[in-house]
């Protein structure tokens, strides 16, 4: 039985972690946290959504970034100041530009895989998470970006997505409690949602049944090649500074979100991945009028760049927005505005007790995961997801699980190659 050990337990480390373990192997998990999923993986948009599959890799985009630079309530909003890493990831972004079609098509591939993975775990282990399989709706305000949607659509529809348009009435009839005058829209019957973290602590749980180790507290200070195989230093307590021991192992997978780039450095890779901070409220339905008015249907507005989420009777997930400020964890005000606005023009339910939430998505410039063995003999990637780790985490848990263990039943000699 061969020893490996995941570094996150996020949604990606814990879905590497219960594949591999399902494979047979000894497994260990280690993070900074006391507790799983307690950084992107706390309260995202709530969207298991294959529909979000295109790419951020268009000539639009850059426009919208320029346009918003300097309006602090903009979906798109980037901090001018100068940083090597963010101006290094925009110069990869915009050479990607040139894969925005094939990315897409492969993005959308990826998430329909995605789903059949993460239903079967949830189905084996008993898992309940708020899953909601009635579909998702993205509404459009004006012709143009409509036209937009239909474009892209066209690249869904390649990656073998059910998705078509609708009419404003069809709109109102998909989801009545929606407010507002659309010009259409798209909606795709296959997808949709579920609460990340109580998925991701329920599997860690099951994990644990399974004989799973989690090393909570713990922090990697540097990653080392001795004995034949990888070594991890970690340190108990989450600080890097603290005493430290090595922990041996046969594998090693980095699932570490954000901190990919940092851990990746010490195995001697280089891996862009950008912190793009997103922010969410949790719409606290306390009375039984907001139960009734809230939406079911899991929506995005094109224009708000906002999505929702119905998280049971009680709860409503809204999130949105893309900011481009470094490791800035900062939950602003001006950031959660618009967020509670929108909810108030587009629903008749009580926001007085709202939950705001910031968290960093890890983004390669290219938006595609990174799933691949590392220079060092015995490192492995499964990391850079960006506003897709939800989605696609079951597939790229399965893809990493697969390449490890066949690298290892192949033996030493293909761990060395």
């Amino acid at each position: 039985m061969s020893r490996i050990l995941v570094i996150g337990a996020g949604i990606a480390g814990v879905t590497t972690a219960y594949s591999l373990n399902r494979l047979g192997h000894d497994v260990a998990v280690v993070d900074r946290h006391r507790y799983p999923a307690m950084e992107t993986s706390y309260a995202n948009g709530g969207q298991l959504s294959a529909s979000n599959a295109e790419v951020w890799n268009h000539p639009s985009t850059l426009a919208k970034g320029v346009k918003w630079m300097f309006t602090s309530s903009a979906p798109l909003l980037m901090n001018p100041r100068p940083s090597w890493h963010k101006y290094s990831w925009l110069a990869e972004f915009v050479a990607a530009l040139r894969k925005y079609e094939e990315n897409t098509v492969a993005t959308t591939r990826m998430a329909i895989a995605a789903r059949e993975h993460l239903f079967a775990m949830a189905e084996a282990e008993g898992i309940d998470f708020d899953l909601q399989r009635r579909g998702i709706l993205h509404v459009y305000h004006d012709p143009a970006g409509f036209e937009a949607a239909r474009r892209a659509n066209r690249l869904l529809l390649r990656g073998g997505l059910e998705r078509h348009a609708v009419t404003p009435s069809e709109i109102a009839d998909i989801e009545p409690a929606l407010r507002g005058r659309y010009v259409g829209g798209f909606f795709t019957p296959s997808d949709s949602t579920g609460d990340i973290h109580k998925f991701t602590c329920g599997l860690a749980a099951a994990a644990r049944r399974r004989g799973v180790e989690f090393l909570h507290d713990t922090a990697v200070s540097a990653i080392r090649h001795r004995g034949g195989g990888p070594r991890a230093v970690l340190a108990a307590g989450g600080d890097a500074r603290a005493d430290a021991r090595e922990y041996a192992a046969d594998a090693i997978v980095v699932c570490a979100g954000v901190g990919s780039r940092g851990i990746a450095a010490m195995a001697g890779d280089r891996l862009n991945v950008y912190p793009v901070k997103g922010y969410s409220i949790t719409v606290q339905l306390d009375d039984a009028a907001s139960v009734a008015n809230a939406p079911w249907m899991s929506l995005l507005d094109e224009r708000a760049k906002i999505v929702t989420s119905r998280l049971g009777a009680g709860r409503l997930r809204v999130a949105g927005t893309a900011e481009f400020n470094g490791m800035n964890r900062d939950i602003r005000a001006d950031r959660v505005e618009p967020l509670v606005r929108w909810v108030r023009a587009n629903f008749s339910v009580d926001t007085s007790h709202v939950v705001p939430w910031a968290g960093l998505r890890p983004m390669m410039p290219d938006m595609m995961p990174r799933v691949k063995r590392g220079a060092m003999p015995g490192i492995y990637y499964n990391t850079g997801h960006g506003h897709l780790g939800w989605t696609l985490s079951g597939a790229t848990a399965a893809s990493v699980a697969a390449l490890v263990d066949g690298d290892l039943r192949a033996g030493p000699q293909r761990l060395r190659a």
